[in-house]
């Protein structure tokens, strides 16, 4: 069976979404908990999940289990990139913005430099038509990101409100390209970003370069949130 045929199975996807979102090894009971099916059931589907390469387990400890008799079997996502990618990744819309880059490049830019316009005007369209949609009025800061979690997820982003003004991405839509060209796809990510925030109306807010491991390299700030509150590293995500 292919990681492709396995994902094909509604169940077996869930079950994955589930544990790679949790970011620590799960037990099948709490697989089972969370999609209401018995451990028995769970157990099969995610021992499917192991064999095809998308899962890893070991035995281990885990907290709200008792540690009597056998240790608990644990899953965990492998470590290596995936060929089918959860949530989808977003080449088509990178791919987009750098064709037109080139193909409306001015005399006076650099090609980096019309590909971050670009990407601008693409957020720019996309948060204006979210502000119209919605018509939210006056957006504070703690609003504003609430709004812009709402088209993130949708985008593949997977934000996650590490505080009122502080929105993560923990993941990244590009990557693995981010990975081979940073400097360009993450300049390109935050254009968008901030290009989406100034069309929502959302202007209290900030798209900030701020790269860490395992997540994407933008994160979305109230105006004021420093560093320190982001607790940034140096890779770029995934």
């Amino acid at each position: 069976m292919t990681t492709l045929a396995a994902l094909g199975d509604d169940l077996r996807r869930r079950m994955f979404e589930f544990i790679r979102q949790e970011r620590r090894p799960v037990t099948r009971e709490e697989v089972a908990d969370d999609l209401g099916i018995s451990r028995k059931l769970a157990a099969f589907h995610l021992d499917k999940l192991v064999a095809v390469g998308l899962l890893q387990a070991h035995y281990g400890s885990s907290t709200g289990i008792r540690k009597v008799g056998r240790r608990p079997k644990m899953y965990e996502p492998v470590a290596e990139a995936i060929a089918v990618t959860i949530p989808e990744r977003r080449y088509g819309m990178l791919a987009d913005v750098l064709t037109e880059a080139v193909m409306t490049e001015a005399g006076d830019e650099s090609a980096r430099d019309a590909a971050l316009r670009v990407a601008y005007r693409r957020g720019e369209s996309l948060g204006g038509a979210e502000r119209e949609r919605v018509r939210p009025g006056r957006l504070g800061a703690e609003r504003g990101l609430s709004l812009a979690a709402d088209m993130l997820e949708k985008f593949g982003y997977e934000p996650e409100r590490a505080a009122p003004t502080l929105l993560r991405l923990r993941n990244c839509p590009f990557h693995p390209l981010a990975a081979k060209a940073p400097e360009l796809v993450c300049a390109v990510n935050q254009a968008f970003l901030a290009g989406y925030l100034h069309g929502l109306g959302s202007d209290k807010n900030t798209a900030v370069l701020a790269p860490r491991p395992d997540a994407c390299c933008v994160e979305l700030r109230a105006d004021g949130v420093g560093q320190d509150a982001s607790e940034s590293g140096t890779a770029c995500g995934r």
